[in-house]
């Protein structure tokens, strides 16, 4: 017999506006049943139900309708309390169609903003109390009462720097030269003033700050208008429909705006704001907060007195540490398969001692061990960070080899699964007592051992499937031992080790100190190396500090005596730049003293900075062993005093939500955050329902049971519910841009796989100009938006140096599991079509060397050309670097694109670290970059003797890497940070390699540059074969009859 089916969640997922029939069961035990619209709101819905209450008895009991709520069985089977009222009912989805009024309870403003977060988050704060751990209640009366209180100071700040935390200005980055930038030549600006039709052309100075083009402006109304005078100071600029602001001591030319309309040949519009108007935008806002804190102050218990304990420091304790394996739980592996499970103990990437073994056993779904695993390490010597990793596998005994061979008659066939658990607890506590430790998978081709020192210290969630380990952790003593405090430790570093204070500095062992620390890409040291370092600790503090990630990984955190050597040491470090610091977020810096160090020394990022390395900071969190952490109240701290920080930290957290080892950590930070900004959380419920709506229209275009039209899609947009979620929202890919009315008849589907939309927007900037976002989903987005990361950072450091080689790194965002945006590149084209239209023929078409020049030339008149090819040369040479630094593969005319105005960019980011492409074994990419001889013949205008042009260009492209060598330590941070990520692509230190080698890390500027003077050549003489390389592409992908 069939399965029944249950719910309403095929009605939900239908589309129009047609009735549906519910049930409503009111506090007075009436009973009503009328239809509703699909698309109405639980606030209309309860008029509907106070209108026909009207007519049925005991309606006079009835109070306010403020007084009650709607309840109803959501979808995953739960009770919600539907508080946020402007929401849909086919939004809401309930699981049957019967809602129930109830009289309200508790405080409705705290309730409903606990709803909105909920929403938001995609995860029900009522789980985090269910939970019932300590950890997670403290980490959210923290961090709230923390970020509720950033949020008043916010509240509180005069309006032109609450401006700076709301609307940051955006700037290009500014040449590091003394010398001003080239644009001398005045320029026009249109102002005009807010409610107020009037606007006025003013000629500005574009190397002026904001104020003199306010005072220009207020003199030219006062002299036509003859106005009372006023003072510039009370003024800013906004960029007409947009979010973005000009304000501060910058130069015109170095606001964004400006500076793309200067390059564009374009003129700024701009309005003025009087100071009245940000002043009720920051009441407005700050009411909103002030509303929460008073209503939760006013509930909020008393804390309560902390009890007194008869503790002990636990280096008091002289014996080794072991621990109890009792048994496992829903262990799957093969029959006849013998199962063991390994304990190491781990401070980072340092394992601490041996690693133990349990007993064999036979395999069954609760295999009993009962066994002491005893580590070859004392208690006293326990590192803070200590992480007791296990991993549980299977093998099969294998036959006994003949005598005088090596012994490994055992062999671990099958991994199974692997789990890590702190051996303190959050409060510095020595864990006593039974733990059921939920594993997690292990894959089959994990590099390296059994154990996963990196890996999450989260129990799995999924506890019904995944084995279990239940451990006990002994009492070794009667009373608690805890891990001695900070000040204990430097007191005890002055009483018991003034003995090592004398340290050796003879002039040999200086000099050897010397040799060690110029050789910056050692990683790897001798015995008498480390003892060398560590003896001359003191000097390399004072010499080289910025080789404090040497000194801390050869020193020996299982002796405690030099753990207290090295946290005293650190107290008096210099800080190190936030650059160099960024390494030491690194899974391998546990320490807690390193880690507050760290955040120390980022403290002295820009916001700029911080932006530009935020993925980095998100993803290293899954570094973190506790909830509580440095790193988070950093990232939280800049995010509620910078808005677009906020903005797209919300969007990385929320993209990783769905992973399971992260997902309680992300969640509890995105709480925080909201709970600091209360107003953000509408923008933001805004853009995902947005998101929700895209995600919809592309499940319906990949999975409908008829194969639907572009023409489907519009009409499905047309729809009132899809119209009105999916216009007047901030674009996720930047909060500075509205996205103001989408334009159904412009959007349509690719033709890809996954079926990306291209959803066609309306520019409030210029009249029947179109701005457009394309939807993914089912492509993993992060490679592609750290690939382009990377490519910004290039621009930024080309243009602090004064090379600005017109890239295009468009906004590209991951926004969930498989899921998110990419920025539409205005009037461009693929070099594949361009030669493709070009041509009769597909496979000739790769070979016009012609095509892009006549292109070009068709776009551009003759007095633009010259310009048109500069931009062309310039971007090529940018493209050339930073595809060549980064290894980017799978390079065809398909994934190259160009912009009428003459920039190349590259696009779809798929493989990177020099992972190409292979076809039968043989690597279809055999040259280190993109360099054909059409790419050559626009560079050179079209004359085959034009060398001049060539040889400039290839000037640019010395200088370009000459400069990302120099900051080469920079990207192979940055991309180490990412291992957490879990790209396929990028998994460990082997995988960096390619951008050491690639940025020559550890030779000269003259080595490095003489090898990619080689690769240039190679890139130049082997550029055929990409030739036949896009002619087997162009023919494969040739749909003309």
């Amino acid at each position: 017999m069939p399965p029944g089916k249950y719910g309403m969640q095929e009605e939900w997922e239908k589309e129009g506006d047609q009735g549906i029939m519910m049930d409503f069961l009111l506090p007075t035990g009436i009973f009503l049943k009328f239809s509703v619209s699909r698309n109405d709101t639980i606030k209309s819905i309860k008029k509907m139900v106070w209108k026909n209450a009207r007519k049925e008895a005991l309606f006079e009991v009835l109070a306010d309708p403020d007084a009650y709520v709607f309840t109803c069985i959501n979808q995953t089977a739960e009770r919600e309390e539907l508080e946020e009222e402007s929401r849909r009912i086919s939004d809401v989805k309930p699981f049957m169609c019967v809602l129930r009024l109830v009289a309200r309870e508790g405080d409705r403003v705290e309730k409903l903003t606990n709803t909105q977060i909920s929403l938001l988050t995609g995860r029900g704060l009522h789980e985090f109390e269910a939970q019932k751990n300590h950890e997670v209640n403290e980490f959210r009366t923290k961090m709230r009462a923390f970020c509720e209180e950033k949020a008043h100071e916010r509240h509180m700040l005069p309006w032109q720097r609450w401006m700076e935390c709301c609307f940051p200005c955006e700037l290009e980055p500014r040449c590091s030269g003394s010398a001003k930038s080239k644009n001398t030549k005045k320029i026009f600006i249109n102002v005009k003033f807010e409610a107020c039709d009037e606007s006025f052309m003013l000629q500005q100075d574009p190397q002026d700050v904001p104020v003199a083009l306010v005072r220009s402006a207020l003199k030219k109304k006062a002299t036509v208008f003859r106005s009372v005078r006023q003072e510039p100071e009370d003024y800013t600029l906004q960029v007409n429909g947009r979010w973005e602001f000009i304000y501060g001591q910058h130069p015109l030319c170095q606001f964004k705006y400006i500076f793309s309309c200067l390059r564009n040949g374009q003129n700024p519009y701009l309005t003025m704001v009087h100071y009245s108007t940000i002043h009720k935008y920051q009441e407005e806002q700050g009411s909103m907060c002030s509303q929460v804190c008073k209503s939760r102050s006013s509930s909020r218990p008393p804390p309560l007195p902390l009890k007194k304990q008869n503790t002990s420091s636990l280096w008091s304790i002289n014996e080794p540490f072991y621990i109890h394996l009792l048994q496992g739980s829903r262990v799957n592996a093969d029959e006849g398969m013998k199962l063991v499970v390994q304990a190491g103990l781990f401070h980072g990437s340092e394992l601490l001692c041996k690693v133990v073994t349990s007993l064999e056993m036979a395999v069954s779904y609760e295999p009993l061990w009962d066994q002491r695993l005893e580590f070859d390490i004392n208690v006293a010597d326990l590192p803070r960070m200590s992480r007791l990793c296990f991993a549980l596998y299977g093998f099969i005994e294998k036959a006994k080899k003949p005598r005088g061979t090596k012994k490994k008659n055992k062999k671990a066939d099958c991994p199974l699964a692997w789990v890590n658990t702190m051996v303190f607890d959050y409060k510095d506590q020595l864990k006593t007592g039974e733990f059921l430790l939920s594993t997690w998978p292990s894959v089959p081709d994990d590099k390296g051992g059994l154990l996963n020192p990196m890996g999450t210290v989260e129990k799995n969630p999924n506890v019904d499937s995944a084995a279990g380990l239940l451990i006990r952790f002994p009492n070794i003593r009667p009373y608690p031992l805890y891990y001695p405090p900070l000040d204990k430790v430097l007191l005890l570093k002055k009483l018991c080790f003034r003995e090592h204070g004398e340290i050796c500095t003879c002039y040999i062992k200086i000099c050897f100190l010397k040799e060690i620390m110029d050789n910056k890409n050692y990683t790897e040291f001798f015995e008498d190396e480390k003892e060398l370092l560590w003896k001359l600790r003191a000097e390399v503090r004072n010499f080289y500090p910025e080789s404090l990630s040497k000194l801390l990984l050869i020193t020996k955190w299982s002796k405690r005596e030099d753990v207290v050597q090295m946290v005293s040491l650190l107290r008096n470090w210099p800080d190190l730049p936030a650059i160099q610091a960024l390494e030491l977020l690194d899974y391998s810096f546990p320490d807690p003293a390193v880690r507050s160090f760290t955040i120390r020394c980022l403290r002295k990022l820009s916001d700029d900075e911080v932006l530009q390395y935020l993925i980095q900071l998100v993803h290293v969190l899954k570094y973190e062993s506790y909830l509580d952490c440095d790193l988070t109240t950093f990232l939280l701290e800049r995010a509620l005093s910078n808005r677009r920080i906020g903005h797209f930290l919300f969007w990385h957290l929320k993209s990783e939500i769905h992973v399971a080892s992260v997902s309680l950590r992300f969640s509890l930070i995105l709480e925080a955050y909201c709970r600091g900004n209360i107003w953000h959380i509408k923008l933001l419920t805004k853009q995902n329902e947005a998101l929700l709506k895209m995600k919809t229209l592309s499940d319906i275009v990949k999975t409908g049971s008829q194969k639907m039209t572009v023409d489907d899609l519009k009409l499905c947009i047309r729809q009132e519910s899809y119209l009105e979620t999916l216009s007047d929202l901030l674009s996720p890919l930047n909060p500075s841009i509205i996205l103001t009315e989408i334009c159904a008849d412009k959007c349509r589907f690719m033709d890809s796989k996954m079926k990306p939309l291209w959803l066609m927007y309306k520019n409030p900037l210029a009249q029947g100009d179109m701005m457009g976002i394309i939807f993914k989903n089912g492509d993993d987005l992060r490679q592609d938006m750290l690939t382009l990361q990377m490519i910004q950072l290039m621009e930024n450091l080309w243009k602090k140096e004064g090379l600005d080689l017109r890239m295009i790194p468009y906004g590209c965002l991951s926004t969930g599991n498989k899921m998110g945006l990419i920025e539409v590149v205005k009037n461009s084209d693929t070099i594949a079509n361009i030669q493709r239209n070009s041509s009769n023929s597909a496979a000739t078409a790769a070979f016009n060397k012609d095509a892009l020049l006549n292109w070009l030339k068709s776009k551009n008149p003759e007095n633009k050309l010259d310009q048109a090819i500069e931009e062309f040369t310039l971007s090529c040479a940018g493209y050339c670097v930073a595809t060549y630094v980064l290894g980017i593969g799978d390079r065809h005319n398909d994934n190259i694109m160009i912009r009428e105005t003459g920039q190349l960019f590259h696009i779809d980011f798929g493989h990177f670290l020099g992972n190409f492409k292979r076809k039968l074994g043989i690597n279809r990419e055999r040259v280190p970059f993109i360099l054909t001889y059409d790419f050559v013949h626009v560079i050179q205008q079209g004359r085959t003797n034009n060398s001049e042009k060539f040889e400039r260009f290839r000037e640019y492209c010395e200088r370009a890497y000459k400069i990302l060598c120099r900051n080469g330590m920079l990207f192979v941070n940055l991309f180490a940070m990412m291992k957490a990520a879990g790209l396929p692509e990028l998994t460990s230190f082997k995988d960096i390699q390619y951008l050491k080698d690639s940025l020559s890390l550890g030779k000269s500027e003259e080595e490095a540059l003489k090898n990619f003077k080689v690769k240039f050549n190679e890139a130049l003489r082997e550029s055929w074969k990409t030739k036949v390389n896009w002619m087997m592409h162009s023919l494969a992908k040739d749909n003309r009859p």
